[in-house]
């Protein structure tokens, strides 16, 4: 094998591989329970959530950490370039002259020494050229209004974050199981056609017979062959639903399109009545979207009480240290002799008093209070939403049930029709047409059967989660 050749298959075998990597698929076989716990795992939504209410045990952390001492330490080199200076009156010699003057003094000249009249000053600088400081301090908050309200507020925060998740993961349960039930029925539809098509199939092929013995026309078989031709391109478009089911199914379950699934539950109209309009003791916190609400009102009242105390002083402790250093240019080194230090140590109390805002604390509790009183009407209106909601979905759900028991009968009906109208037939005392009749009955009653299934496990779902009891 030549070296070129070598090089070829080593390429091929590496796409081969990424290939491979790149289809790799996962297989599931999923229960609805199964389906809605993957789901509450992978739905983006509600990992985001989760992350939101980290962030938010992050922010209460922050709350409690704000009212521990804070600790902070400062350091600092400076070098004038140019001094600072202040001026200093030169009074000295001005008063000296105006004595001797006083005393008739004279100068070698025999003449009085004159009295200086001028104002002199002189230019002095307190500061060295060198400056080096560096310093600790403590500060601890005492009181504080609005940290004070946080740190009572922080379970209930937390609540809050919990709450916002119930909310998410109901909206979750109750997407994952109705597109679960979408593609069960679906599949059991598909069954029951398949079926149709294998009665049709054998009706054809019983023809075919009784026309090579004279005792039918061929049109009989050209009827039969048209009412399976449409059977199977309708088994073509619900293969192609259901696989469309399969598709957002695991769209719903955060799955990647390549994974394998199965659903392993069955669905049977015992099923849908079971533990059905089990009324019991309704609580409205049973609902999430309510105990969000109660959450929401409590920390609009803890905002209410946090405007109020802004009326009160703020205190703090606070100890303060610092090493300075000062030299002047002639220095020699940093710790050299040319370098004077000293230390100052400082504790003290700061209290912040408000006296007059011209009404902005006012304004801002009266504000709290009118968002507190429309989450309040929110909260007064969602409980009368949830009634409606409630008493509409016992009644679809009633009204399903009875349609579903009904079509369950009309299929059974159907079905008998179908099998004594072809044993007619096959006795030579029927039609085709009446046998084609019957099997379009059939297929009909069947679908009916199949569509008032699925609208009873939907009201179901839907009474459940009006009721809180979604799992």
């Amino acid at each position: 094998m030549t070296k070129r050749t070598k090089s070829k298959w080593l390429v091929a075998l590496l796409l081969l591989f990424s290939t491979t990597s790149l289809t790799a698929q996962t297989a599931y076989k999923l229960s609805v329970q199964d389906a809605v716990s993957l789901a509450l795992k992978n739905v983006t939504e509600v990992k985001n959530l989760r992350i939101d209410s980290m962030k938010q045990l992050a922010q209460n952390r922050e709350i409690v950490a704000g009212a521990l001492p804070q600790i902070s330490g400062t350091a600092q080199v400076t070098h004038y370039l140019t001094l600072p200076l202040i001026l200093f009156p030169s009074a000295g010699s001005t008063d000296i002259y105006r004595v001797l003057n006083q005393e008739g003094v004279k100068d070698g000249n025999g003449q009085l020494i004159p009295a200086k009249q001028e104002f002199a000053v002189n230019k002095f600088s307190f500061v060295q050229p060198w400056n080096v400081s560096a310093g600790v301090g403590l500060n601890q908050l005492l009181f504080q209004p609005d940290v004070f309200v946080g740190l009572i507020a922080r379970k209930t925060s937390m609540e809050y974050a919990k709450e916002n998740i119930a909310v998410a993961e109901d909206k979750t349960r109750e997407q994952v199981q109705k597109a679960y039930y979408q593609v069960l029925i679906a599949e059991e539809q598909l069954k029951t056609l398949q079926h149709t098509l294998e009665r049709l199939q054998k009706l054809v092929a019983d023809q075919e017979q009784l026309f090579k013995n004279g005792f039918i026309e061929k049109l009989d078989i050209d009827k039969t062959n048209v009412s399976f031709n449409n059977t199977k391109a309708t088994e073509t478009q619900l293969k192609n639903i259901i696989e469309l089911g399969y598709a957002s199914l695991k769209f719903t379950l955060g799955l990647a399109q390549n994974d394998q699934l199965e659903l392993t539950d069955k669905l049977t109209p015992e099923l849908v009545k079971q533990n059905v309009l089990d009324e019991g003791t309704f609580d409205y916190n049973s609902r999430s979207e309510i105990r969000l609400l109660n959450n929401v009102q409590k920390l609009q009242q803890l905002d209410v009480r946090r405007n109020k105390l802004a009326y009160l002083p703020t205190l703090s402790f606070f100890y303060q240290f610092q090493q300075q250093g000062i030299a002047n240019k002639n220095y020699s080194s940093l710790l050299g002799s040319n370098w004077f230090w000293f230390n100052s140590n400082l504790i003290g109390l700061n209290l912040n008093v408000p006296i007059f805002d011209f009404g902005v604390k006012k304004n801002k509790i009266q504000q709290a209070r009118y968002t507190l009183e429309k989450t309040n009407n929110i909260v007064d209106n969602t409980k009368k939403a949830i009634e409606f909601e409630k008493t509409a979905a016992q009644i679809n759900l009633r009204n399903a049930i009875i349609n579903m028991d009904a079509q369950q009968k009309n299929q059974e009906l159907a079905e008998r029709v179908y099998n004594t109208t072809k044993k007619k037939y096959e006795q030579g005392v029927g039609s085709n047409s009446e046998v084609l009749l019957a099997e379009t009955e059939l297929q009909r009653a069947q679908g009916n059967y199949f569509d008032a299934l699925y609208q009873a496990v939907i009201a179901k779902i839907s009474y459940l989660k009006a009721s809180g009891k979604l799992q």
